[in-house]
Order: C-alpha cells, then sequence, then structure tokens
C-alpha cells in the first residue's frame, strides 16, 4: 500500500513541479539565459520565485504528530494534486519558446528532481528510516524550484557554450562563401530597428535584401538568421546590432564583415551592465571602428553623444542631421499632421527630394535620413527613394498609429523605451489637437540613473498630457514623484494596479476624441 501511495505521491509532485518548472524556464529565457541576471529576478521578486503555493505542501507533515506516515502520503498527494490543478496560467507579453536549448535545460532539471526522488526514496523507505525524509526532499524542491533551473543552466552552460560556437562557425562559412555580399550593420541606443525596416524597403526597390527579422539583434540571433535565412542570390545583408555589454557589438561584426555602418544615436541604455554612458559611446562605435579602410560609416551629426566621442579609425564618413553644419545629408522644411510627416532632403551634391512618410516623430525623420543617406551611396535615384519612403508602414510598437475605436486613437511606443526616444513620444503627442493621455510604467535597466530618469520623464509629461496613467504602485514611484514635483493635479493622474487596470482606466477617461501614447511596456520578468 506504502509503495502505490508512494507512486500516487510522485506523480502529484510531478505535475506541479512540471508547471513550476516552466514558469522558472520562461524567467531564465526572458534574462537571455544570463544566471546573474536570472539570480537578480529572484533576489528583486522572491514573491513571484517563492509563491506561497509552494509552501503549502509541509502541512503533509501534520499526520507525523500522530505517528502516521501514509496519511503524510496521502495529504501530500492532495496538495500537490490541488495546487498543481488550480495553478492559473499567466498572462505572457511573451512566451516560454520551445527551443532546443530550452528542451535541454527542462531535460537536465529534470535529472535533478529525478535525482532528488530517488534520493528521497533511498533515505524514506529503510527500514529504520521514515517516510517523512522523502516527502521533505521533495517538498523542498518544490519550494525551490528556481534554485534547480540555475543549476541545470549552470551545468548546461559548457555545452551551450560549444554548441553556440558550432553554429557560429557554420555561419561564418555562409558568409565566406559570398564574396559578393555588402553588409550594413546598424546600431544605436535607440532607432536601430526602424532604420532597419525603412533601410530594407527603400533598398529592395533595387536589390535583392535579407534583414535581420524582429530584434534578432545578438551574437546568436544574427548567427542564426545568416544560418537559416540568408542565401546565394541576396546582394546585401542588414544587420541590426544590439548590445548589453562591451564587445557584444565587436563579436557581430567579426561574423559579418560589415561594408557600411550606420550610427543612428547613443543614450544612456542598459546602464545596468554599461555602468557609464562612456562604456555605451565605446561599444556603439565598435560597428564603426571595425570598418574595412573601403568601408563607409553613416553618422548622425545631431546627437551630441556620437560627436563627443573620439573615433579610432579613419574611414569615410556621412553625416547625416537636421540642426548641424556641414552635412552631407540634411532635413529641412518638416511638417507633421495626422497622417504622417513630411520634409525635404538636400545632398551635399546640390540634389534634394521631397520626402512623404506615415511615420510619426522627429527621431523618425533621423531615422528615414540614414535609410536615405544609405540608398543614394548605393546609387538609387531620390525620385526612386522617396517612393519606396512613402510605402513604409509604421514598425510595430514604435510609435505606431491605431485606431481601435469609439473615441480613442493609440500611439502605440511600447517597445523599450529609452530617455530621448520616451521624450521624443511625448512631443508627439504634444502636437495632437485631441485630449492627450499616457499610459506608461516608466522606463527600466538605467541603473543608478533609473529614478532620476524616470522622474524628469514625468514632469515633461506633466507638461503635454492632459491625463496620465501610471502601471505599477512601486514600478511608478518616481513617476509620481515627478508628476508631484510639477504640482499635477492629483485628480488628472491614475496608478494602476497592472496594465488591465490601465486600459479599463483608459476607457473610462475616453469620453471626448482622445490620443493615448502607450510607452513602454515592461516584460514579464518586472510585473509586480
Amino acid at each position: 500500500m506504502t509503495g502505490i501511495l508512494i507512486v500516487l505521491f510522485l506523480a502529484a509532485w510531478g505535475w506541479y513541479t512540471a508547471r513550476a518548472v516552466k514558469t522558472s524556464t520562461h524567467m531564465l529565457q526572458l534574462n537571455s539565459y544570463r544566471t546573474e541576471r536570472y539570480w537578480k529576478w529572484i533576489t528583486s521578486h522572491a514573491a513571484k520565485a517563492f509563491p506561497i503555493r509552494s509552501i503549502t505542501p509541509v502541512f503533509a507533515f501534520l499526520p507525523l504528530l500522530f505517528g502516521s506516515e501514509r496519511l503524510v502520503l496521502v495529504l501530500g498527494i492532495i496538495i500537490f494534486g490541488l495546487i498543481a490543478y488550480f495553478m492559473e496560467e499567466q498572462q505572457e507579453k511573451k512566451k516560454l519558446v520551445f527551443t532546443a536549448r530550452v528542451k535541454r535545460l527542462v531535460g537536465t532539471t529534470g535529472v535533478l528532481f529525478a535525482v532528488t526522488a530517488c534520493i528521497g526514496i533511498l533515505i524514506g523507505t529503510g527500514e529504520e528510516s521514515s517516510i517523512g525524509w522523502f516527502v521533505l526532499l521533495t517538498v523542498a524542491s518544490s519550494i525551490l524550484v528556481c534554485f534547480y533551473t540555475l543549476a541545470a543552466n549552470v551545468i548546461n552552460w559548457p555545452i551551450e557554450t560549444q554548441i553556440s560556437q558550432y553554429y557560429y562557425h557554420d555561419a561564418e562559412k555562409v558568409i565566406k562563401q559570398m564574396p559578393n555580399l555588402e553588409v550594413i550593420g546598424i546600431t544605436g541606443s535607440y532607432g536601430k530597428t526602424s532604420t532597419k525596416h525603412i533601410l530594407e524597403t527603400v533598398l529592395s526597390s533595387q536589390f535583392n535584401v535579407l534583414m535581420t527579422p524582429e530584434s534578432y539583434n545578438t551574437k546568436m540571433g544574427v548567427t542564426k538568421t545568416v544560418r537559416t535565412m540568408l542565401k546565394p542570390y541576396h546582394d546585401i545583408f542588414i544587420a541590426e546590432m544590439g548590445a548589453k555589454q562591451e564587445h557584444d557589438i565587436q563579436d557581430i561584426c567579426e561574423l559579418v564583415h560589415q561594408k557600411y555602418g550606420i550610427l543612428t544615436a547613443v543614450g544612456e541604455q542598459h546602464l545596468e551592465t554599461f555602468k557609464t554612458l562612456e562604456n555605451i559611446k565605446k561599444t556603439k562605435f565598435e560597428l564603426i571602428e571595425s570598418l574595412p579602410h573601403e568601408g563607409t560609416a553613416f553618422l548622425n551629426k545631431d546627437d551630441h553623444n556620437i560627436m563627443s566621442y573620439q573615433q579610432r579609425n579613419q574611414c569615410r564618413t556621412m553625416y547625416y542631421g537636421i540642426d548641424a553644419v556641414d552635412l552631407h545629408y540634411r532635413a529641412a522644411d518638416i511638417s507633421y499632421s495626422s497622417k504622417g510627416s513630411e520634409f525635404t532632403v538636400y545632398k551635399y551634391d546640390g540634389t534634394s527630394s521631397r520626402i512623404q512618410t506615415k511615420l510619426l516623430g522627429r527621431h523618425n525623420i533621423y531615422n528615414i535620413l540614414a535609410a536615405v543617406a544609405m540608398a543614394s551611396e548605393k546609387g538609387i535615384p531620390f525620385d526612386k527613394i522617396a517612393r519606396a519612403v512613402k510605402q513604409v508602414p509604421p514598425v510595430e510598437h514604435r510609435l505606431e498609429l491605431k485606431k481601435p475605436s469609439g473615441n480613442i486613437t493609440i500611439v502605440d511606443d511600447s517597445f523599450n523605451s529609452n530617455p530621448v526616444g520616451s521624450r521624443m513620444a511625448l512631443d508627439v503627442l504634444g502636437q495632437m489637437p485631441e485630449y492627450k493621455m499616457l499610459v506608461t510604467p516608466g522606463m527600466i535597466e538605467l541603473g543608478e540613473k533609473e529614478y532620476e530618469l524616470n522622474k524628469a520623464f514625468a514632469e515633461h509629461a506633466a507638461e503635454v498630457c492632459d491625463f496620465v496613467i501610471l502601471v505599477g504602485k512601486k514600478q511608478t514611484e518616481p513617476l509620481q514623484e515627478g508628476l508631484q514635483a510639477k504640482n499635477y493635479p492629483a485628480d488628472r493622474y491614475y496608478t494602476a494596479d497592472n496594465l488591465q487596470d490601465a486600459l479599463n482606466k483608459m476607457n473610462e477617461m475616453a469620453v471626448q476624441k482622445s490620443v493615448v501614447l502607450l510607452e513602454n511596456d515592461l516584460p514579464d520578468t518586472f510585473n509586480e
């Protein structure tokens, strides 16, 4: 009888543990499988890492007070079965992707739990032993699921490194087999994804072009794109290059050997890992400083952080901008409307062209200018460039104009907010004639300056918005302080518990024609 109860106990325990492992693996994946980042998530989100439900199986020990070991197993079966059955599926913005790496990770985690169960059976079912030791080990492991996931990640790290290197070298072979391929690298603290999409549309009017999809801007993201998508018929490969620490961009450059480099802007982003703005500048310029002698750099001359950096190599450099002097490509005569933006591009050779676009905001003028400059240097006529730019759709979640229903028009800028981009988004909102609302949880990964920069963001919002909805009571404390510093009326802002609460308030407030700016949407790892 005891043997049957142990089997049933293991089944119920395994059911709950499997569901908990899925959640912990998801958090690890969102933290890029980086042990230090996952550890930080655990320590800063203890309530999520160790939910109350995981502790309830401890009550299964109560029958031991009366000397009933079988009842311990029965109660454990009931408790594990109930918490597994009633465990709610979390509303995930970005779901767990069951990659080969995740499958290997889950496999190793499963082995660790199996070893724990076996040890528990060995020490808990001997002649002089108590079944309580078996239950103790299994219950403890169900509480410490995140540590099992962490341990599995550490165990798998050497083999994952070898697999990554194999894929990387395979991608290198693909690149070497295409000597006529021209690679364009794009990086920047913001604007790189939008610039990539615009450039791909413009260049595709004359060339066979491949770009890294979505946000495949890491070393492995670019590697995967090269291995699975790059074909011999492609003339140009556009590689978006992101970075969260020094040498991230250099690693990608050593793979793709770009001939052209576009640096959109440099700002305070990912300061938790970069620590200083100087480190960010140095890392972004890895793209430019690894260009070949015959390569060409395209730099935003209006960006103070770009121009304040002392470049360590000499290559052909084209400057674009709006306000600076001595520009190779300048945007002027800019006008905005509810249909988008319009401006004239003046080229260094005296030619010009009027550009119309559905895209909103001054920062998109810079993104378009970078694409226009690159395309023009590749020999595409201005009139052809202008026609292509006119067809460029807004990039998803980057000042994307939406009209869901009723009185509300949404400006969706929910992807990865930063200090400069968020300010520009507010400036776009300020140009709208309708009732202006902001929905935001603030900005993240800004290190020691996060509180200060969020407070400044709220102070600017106070000057622009008719109503502000903050998402997350703890997360938005600096925003609340910023609004109060500007004496923003308390009845004109609302602090929501979560995004759904915020959207409900938005609909409640939209009694007249309203424009709502959705500024940033925090990943699941930051949910309160």
